[in-house]
């Protein structure tokens, strides 16, 4: 059974990570205490480097990194570097670390204590790009478990048949880790302690699971590139206690540490209306739902905390249904996109229409000197510096802002910018490195929660957008890549008829057998978006896999917001808010007080109760809440299998959600 009781505890155990991720930061009384100076021992071609728990040892001639605990424990924290870097350098001893070079790679390295913390960074002085694959990580024989933080989170049985086998369609993937992991972590459970891993140059990295006779191994590979900005690549590598979410937990002290971690409610404090996330769920209107009548069908089920969104077509919000929503206690606000652009004349959804010659000036550049082609290769992908450039004169992105909040809207969900795919332009006109995208967009994010005072939501937040975003749709889902492939059966998951109620988002669907255990198998999911941010952002699953997309999986689901503490999303129809609205209002009324107690606390503590990991705790503050939900068939401890029991500070007995008993007479 594993444990994570409190952050107090967790911290005394762990060592932390460090360096710097463009915009992304937790310390602790363990990681702020005075301690005695940290030096490095130099004998040979080793590196000694003290760190919280242990002493870490770098072997020049190859980049091994072992480990010897406190108690005596050895650990191999990397194997051999998968790329030989060279020979090296002989080892010169630094303040706080060593330094050595390959000089026949041009590669140029140092390792030093940072806050408890092994960092090593490697800078490539070569004039032609080159790549080196290295940590490989999971070779200790004793690793049990790999955490890896796809959506909201997994950790997964190194030996497990099912992700070691093609099914799980993990081994064998290339991560990028700037956009298909959440956070730019990763971690193992090795024997009775854990190793975190954190990259904070994740830009031009990318972590590669494996099979190896039958045990997930992971190797990180960076691409060192002049032209792309990433001549230097850092890991910090930290000793846990081997919680399943410690990775998390050591991020989360990297963040406060370096001033990057968000606080929900200092978004609160700056713009008030943020305080309806709390308590809210999410849904996507259409048709009948977008009115003002809708809204008020909506409340009068008894559902007084909701965020609102509308496709931009044709027939959005109007002032009055925005008007409506307020009053009911809602928020409101427009789905939009900066990132694509097509011929006004032929354009088929009015964001990819821009005034001007935004398109195809703005267009993004490949290296052929040609447009990048745009979503489903319609039209192209818009370059966030030729905004930016424009942005002081022109107004572009402040002028549809303005257009598209003019019906009162008091939030906005801007699509892709925080979800990840950056770019390279190769436009001498506006020529940008994916690193200076990165900044573009926080840049422009910022401007609509600062400036603009909009409670703010974006696409799958990546870690590194936490301190500009109020909430987002996406990271609580971890989407396994047949979801893709099952998307594009339009027979059985639905097409983008009929346009008051697309099947897409409407028409319930069966996840194939494989994608349905990669994603919601309870036993494989552990809290690692939660234990980093929940108290900076509310976090939900992807808008196109509403509640009842997936039938299957609602009792699973619902427990897993329960336990987590976040938001359900839906999609809303005149016609689903009367057959299925007081499911919602049930729902959400057992959520609501749950969250607006511990919305803005953080996750203190997550574990597992049973050797099947089906039955599992989460605690929210310094006691704020306790959740423990069942996802197994039968009862623990008194709690039916299906069943979720939180109790709050002052609660006497537990208040009991047992979903698919909700509305079940109806």
């Amino acid at each position: 059974m594993h444990s994570f009781t409190s952050h107090r505890t967790v911290r005394a155990a762990a060592v932390a990570l460090a360096v710097s991720l463009p915009c992304v930061t937790l310390a602790s009384p363990a990681h702020g205490a005075p301690r005695p100076a940290q030096t490095a021992r130099v004998h040979g071609h080793l590196v000694d480097i003290p760190v919280r728990g242990g002493t870490a040892t770098v072997d020049t001639t190859s980049l091994r990194v072992t480990a010897r605990t406190g108690a005596g424990q050895a650990v191999e924290l990397s194997a051999p570097a998968a790329t030989a870097p060279g020979a090296p350098s002989p080892v010169t001893a630094t303040a706080d670390g060593a330094r050595w070079t390959y000089p026949g790679t041009g590669l140029t390295v140092t390792a030093r204590a940072d806050q408890g913390r092994l960092l090593v960074s490697v800078r490539s002085t070569a004039a032609a790009d080159r790549s080196l694959s290295w940590p490989v990580t999971g070779t200790d024989r004793a690793a049990s478990a790999l955490q890896l933080p796809r959506g909201e989170g997994l950790s997964l049985p190194v030996a497990d048949p099912f992700w070691n086998g093609p099914d799980a369609q993990l081994a064998g993937s290339d991560l990028d880790m700037s956009s298909a992991l959440t956070m730019p972590l990763w971690g193992y459970t090795v024997g009775g302690r854990g190793v975190s891993y954190l990259v904070p140059t994740d830009i031009g990295t990318s972590l590669r699971p494996a099979s190896d006779h039958g045990r997930l191994l992971t190797t990180a590979t960076h691409r060192f590139s002049r032209a792309e900005g990433t001549t230097d690549y850092t890991v910090a590598f930290a000793l846990t206690d081997g919680s399943p979410v410690a990775p998390a937990l050591d991020y989360r002290s990297w963040l406060k540490q370096h001033g990057q971690l968000g606080s929900l409610r200092a978004k609160m404090a700056a713009v008030p209306a943020t305080k309806k996330l709390l308590g809210a769920f999410h849904a996507y209107t259409w048709g009948d739902a977008r009115t003002a009548e809708g809204v008020r069908a909506l409340r009068s089920l008894g559902v007084d905390r909701m965020w609102l969104g509308y496709d931009a077509d044709d027939k959005p919000m109007d002032a009055a249904a925005v008007t409506a929503a307020k009053k009911a206690g809602y928020l409101a606000g427009p789905y939009d996109s900066f990132a694509n652009g097509q011929d006004p004349k032929t354009s088929d959804a009015p964001t990819s229409a821009w005034p001007d010659k935004v398109y195809p000036d703005f267009c993004v550049e490949g290296a052929d000197g040609k447009p990048v082609p745009g979503f489903h290769d319609r039209g192209c992908y818009l370059s966030s510096e030729a905004f930016e450039k424009a942005e002081p004169t022109r107004h572009y992105l402040a002028d549809r802002t303005k257009k598209m909040t003019a019906n009162g809207a008091d939030s906005y969900f801007l699509d892709v910018d925080a979800a990840g795919e950056l770019f390279r332009d190769h436009s001498t006109a506006h020529p940008m490195d994916q690193g200076r995208d990165r900044a573009n967009r926080l840049a422009r994010m910022k401007r609509l929660s600062g400036e603009q005072r909009l409670v703010l939501g974006s696409e799958s937040a990546g870690a590194w957008s936490n301190q500009v975003l109020a909430f987002d749709h996406g990271s609580g889902t971890p989407v396994a890549d047949g979801l893709w492939k099952a998307q594009k059966d339009k027979e059985k998951w639905g097409g983008y008829t009929p346009a008051k109620a697309p099947g897409i988002f409407f028409k319930p669907a069966e996840l194939p057998a494989a994608v349905a255990k990669a994603m919601y198998d309870p036993a494989y999911r552990v809290p690692l978006y939660e234990t980093a941010l929940h108290d900076s952002l509310v976090n939900t699953e992807r808008w196109e896999l509403s509640y009842d997309k997936l039938p299957q999986q609602k009792t699973t689901r619902a427990l897993l917001a329960m336990l987590y503490n976040t938001p359900l999303n839906f999609v809303l129809d005149g016609p689903s808010i009367k057959e299925r609205g007081s499911e919602l209002a049930a729902l959400q009324k057992y959520f609501k007080p749950l969250h607006e107690a511990a919305g803005t606390e953080a996750m203190t503590g997550f574990r597992t109760l049973n050797p099947e990991r089906t039955v599992q705790r989460t605690v929210f503050g310094d006691g704020t809440l306790t959740v423990t939900a069942n996802f197994g068939t039968t009862a623990h401890e008194g709690l039916p299998g299906g069943c979720v029991d939180a109790k709050l500070r002052g609660d006497k007995e537990p208040r009991r959600l047992c979903p698919g008993t909700v509305n079940v007479n109806r």
